[in-house]
């Protein structure tokens, strides 16, 4: 209450002045328009016209309206609007994304795009697979938003270009720019939740050639609150580090080089709320205690020759130690990854070769790694070698098409293709259509991150015929540029449609003694509409909507499962609506909304099968000074929603009474499975950013 009363007179207080501040929302770059357009159409055209470099959709930079590739850019600005401390919270913001939490006790998470699972989403950090497999778990979480100079995304399978895991698509982080980057950045913040963020970087001129940025992160939340009152915490408790160092270059003809390390340290708990470290890995109190170790390395070097080749590399070690109750999970993934691609112009033709390696090494505690025998331990090794080839056709003005092919070899499902066909159109300025089409695969991926249900020695056994997860899609996106005085109204909707097939899936029924991986006797459909609305209005109001609709199902034996997929809400939007004040005072209100998704339950579950509409709104006042200072203030969940029931039996964790036949009739288990949003109730964040440029 005390900061709604806070907010309230923040309000009032910018209520007061008088708005006559221009909006200054447009972005830096433009589109030259033709001389045949009119001087009116001129004016608009550079007065709203989102136009910027792009490269996640063909791999080189090419600008948006060029691009055949639908892309959407979201930079730190755009961010900003609503203050979070890391890329997973942040990402919320992107209509057609939503960060699930998987967990209610250790709020593990993963990313979903148009429905789709978090590992068939692709993680790239500057264009280099860094976040993958076993850090997909808790290092989406342990990136930080100071490391963003922006982040592209791509709905709908890559793996022409990116290979496994980009089935559902690619987010790109991609980090600043050494040369560019500010001097000094410092962003504190807090929340009433006793959430403490702290970013601090800065940039150092090594020569006239050379310049180096050195960031570093800590995120404490370290109080415990349990607001619905079932004796476990409503949020994880937190202390994370990271720091992150990048080497940029300035080179003869412009050549490109980079080298970025980063390292990431987390202590990570949820649990009942007497527990302390002197309870880790017993039967005295439940907790879920997880320790993050995490090194990455990745750097892009274009060869000092005529032509454009360029080289790319990343490195990543993952160790986590942690336990489930009393279930230990200790793990280490090593991933090393090298690409080498050369861009090569003829003509009107814009061609792409390249070679990609990519090598996984995985060892965990769990029967997941166990030899045939039961008894032997065995790491998993996983050699992927890659060759893609691509070709973007300026046929025209108006028509660019774009055909690829990319084959892989994996040791287990030898040769996989991948084929991939762009088409842009563009009549005239205002118009411009986008379909594209394209296949997807992941490799088998046998070490499962639902730990704690692995028990006892178990033989792991693959089919001998066992298929690589395949996925067909088409996408159709339009762009409209409304004109309306002298800004525009942007419209851009998509539809899509991916036909999936040859799901594995690890059965731990048929046999106690085994964990059997077959591809499901069935297929899979994700398919929806997509629509974001730019409105930039004379007067300094900005308004960006995004509406989602999908309809994700599969189909065993032709009959289509009555049941909608677990964490798939039909419809979902977004909304940021920003009022800009004279005196460099804004108003940020920004926020999620999600239809009813069908959740796990058990076996006559009294929770409800299906969640209710809800929305995530949060407002954000915040003013600059000249002086390179900004203070913002706010009020996160603003509409006070959290989930009910979200844990089954938290008053038995060990499930020591589950066969009581009169106090558990129904033999419920203790389950975390069952949350969909987070935990956290309304609170109040402050903070204060400076810049010295």
């Amino acid at each position: 209450m005390r900061q709604i009363i806070i907010f309230s007179i923040l309000i009032t207080s910018v209520y007061s002045i008088q708005a006559q501040e221009k909006d200054s929302i447009t972005k830096d770059s433009y589109k030259k328009v033709d001389s045949a357009t009119t001087t009116e159409q001129k004016n608009i055209m550079t007065t709203k016209d989102i136009d910027d470099m792009v490269i996640t959709g063909t791999l080189k930079p090419i600008s948006k309206s060029k691009s055949p590739v639908s892309v959407e850019i979201y930079t730190q600005k755009f961010f900003r609007k609503n203050p979070t401390p890391n890329v997973f919270e942040a990402i919320a913001m992107i209509n057609g994304v939503r960060p699930q939490l998987n967990c209610s006790v250790c709020n593990t998470g993963d990313i979903h795009i148009n429905g789709l699972e978090g590992p068939y989403t692709m993680i790239l950090i500057d264009g280099m697979p860094i976040v993958s497999s076993l850090s997909t778990v808790y290092g989406l979480s342990g990136i930080p938003n100071s490391l963003i100079d922006r982040i592209e995304v791509v709905k709908g399978p890559a793996s022409s270009l990116y290979g496994s895991e980009a089935m559902g698509g690619v987010i790109n982080i991609i980090t600043k720019n050494a040369l560019t980057a500010p001097k000094l950045s410092l962003d504190i913040m807090t929340t009433s939740w006793s959430e403490n963020n702290l970013d601090i970087s800065t940039k150092l001129n090594i020569s006239r050639n050379a310049a180096s940025i050195i960031s570093l992160n800590y995120f404490n939340a370290n109080k415990r609150f349990d607001e619905n009152k079932d004796n476990f915490t409503d949020s994880a408790l937190q202390k994370r580090i990271s720091v992150f160092n990048k080497w940029n270059f300035r080179r003869k003809n412009s050549r490109s080089a980079s080298f970025a390390l980063r390292y990431l340290y987390e202590d990570r708990f949820g649990g009942e709320m007497q527990w302390n470290k002197s309870y880790r890995g017993s039967e005295k109190k439940y907790g879920e205690s997880i320790y993050t170790n995490r090194l990455e390395a990745f750097g892009l070097y274009q060869l000092p020759v005529k032509e454009n080749i360029m080289i790319q590399f990343s490195y990543n070690y993952h160790d986590q130690n942690s336990y489930y109750g009393i279930n230990p999970y200790l793990a280490k993934q090593k991933v090393s990854f090298i690409q080498t691609y050369w861009d090569k112009k003829i003509k009107n033709h814009s061609l792409l070769f390249g070679f990609t390696f990519k090598n996984t090494f995985y060892d965990d505690n769990t029967p997941g790694t166990l030899s045939a025998d039961g008894f032997t331990n065995q790491p998993m090794k996983s050699p992927i070698f890659g060759g893609f080839i691509q070709d973007q056709w300026e046929i025209s003005e108006k028509n660019t098409l774009l055909i690829g092919y990319r084959l892989d070899y994996d040791k287990i499902h030898r040769s996989v293709h991948s084929p991939r066909l762009a088409w842009k159109y563009s009549p005239n300025p205002f118009h411009t259509f986008r379909f594209n089409f394209g296949t997807g695969f992941r490799v088998v991926n046998l070490f499962t991150e639902d730990h704690a249900a692995l028990t006892g020695s178990r033989e792991v056994v693959i089919q001998s015929n066992l298929q690589p997860e395949r996925s067909v899609n088409g996408n159709l996106n339009y762009m409209w540029k409304i004109p309306a005085g002298n800004h525009l109204i942007n419209l851009d909707a998509s539809a899509f449609h991916t036909y999936f097939s040859n799901k594995i899936v690890g059965d731990f029924d048929s046999d106690p003694e085994k964990i059997i991986y077959n591809n499901l006797n069935g297929y899979g459909i994700s398919r929806g509409l997509s629509l974001n609305t730019d409105l930039i209005f004379s007067f300094p109001l900005s308004i960006n909507l995004g509406l989602t609709y999908v309809d994700v199902y599969q189909k065993f034996d032709d009959e289509r499962q009555k049941s909608q997929q677990l964490h798939a809400p039909k419809w979902s939007g977004t909304y940021n609506i920003t009022y800009k004040f004279s005196y460099n005072l804004a108003v940020d209100f920004t926020g999620q909304w999600y239809g009813p998704m069908r959740l796990p339950i058990l076996v006559n579950d009294y929770r409800p099968e299906y969640s209710p509409w809800y929305s995530l709104a949060n407002i954000q006042v915040s003013k600059s000074f000249s002086s390179g200072f900004e203070v913002y203030c706010g009020i996160k969940n603003l509409f006070n929603f959290t989930p009910k029931n979200p844990i089954m039996r938290p008053f038995d964790p060990f499930d020591r009474n589950v066969n009581d036949p009169i106090n558990n009739p129904n033999r419920y288990t203790f389950d975390t499975t069952y949350g969909y949003a987070p935990m956290q109730k309304i609170r109040g964040f402050l903070g204060i950013k400076y810049t010295l440029k």
